[in-house]
């Protein structure tokens, strides 16, 4: 028997059994296709990774890093997002917003992505790309523990096997710990 099904996630799933045995084949989404999901509500908070242009690791020079997390600080303070949570990784960034009423969160990614593009452009003298086109993006829902999540984000340093210890990572914050 073979099942065709669309999902939030995939193209298709195409489900079928040969004798007892339940196979899957999954064809993921398209870009484009993602984008047709994507909700963005003032006052919700969102789970954001973004990655550098091909996986470069341009934060492992704190500086470059530094320059990022300037431009974060710009879109807490204008209003745009209220940051919650984020880190900053060699090749890519997680952060945990609220997002305000000034953008949509497609508006305030490319304005984010820009800003922190310029300044670290400005910063080594050069012209070039530096994040991948796109990211990733989850609404959190009521359900989920936000304290929870900012947790998880802040402790991939750990995970990746960067540090032992979090305090020894530079490039992180969270709301709930700050004055510790």
């Amino acid at each position: 028997m073979v099942y065709s099904v669309g999902s939030n996630l995939f193209d298709h799933i195409i489900v079928y059994s040969v004798g007892a045995n339940l196979f899957a084949h999954i064809t993921a989404m398209s870009r484009d296709n993602l984008l047709k999901g994507r909700v963005s509500l003032a006052y919700h908070a969102y789970h954001v990774t973004i990655c550098t242009h091909n996986r470069a690791l341009l934060f492992a020079d704190f500086t470059d890093g530094r320059l990022v997390v300037a431009e974060m600080r710009k879109l807490h303070e204008e209003g745009i997002v209220n940051s919650l949570a984020w880190v900053i990784m060699p090749d890519h960034l997680h952060w945990l917003f609220q997002l305000g009423e000034k953008m949509t969160l497609s508006e305030a990614m490319k304005h984010f992505k820009a800003r922190s593009a310029q300044a670290l452009n400005r910063h080594h003298g050069q012209h070039g790309v530096i994040w991948q086109k796109g990211y990733y993006d989850h609404a959190l829902r009521c359900e989920e523990d936000i304290q929870a999540v900012a947790r998880y984000i802040v402790a991939n340093p750990l995970r990746a096997g960067l540090v032992k210890k979090m305090g020894e990572y530079p490039l992180w914050d969270a709301i709930w710990i700050r004055g510790e």
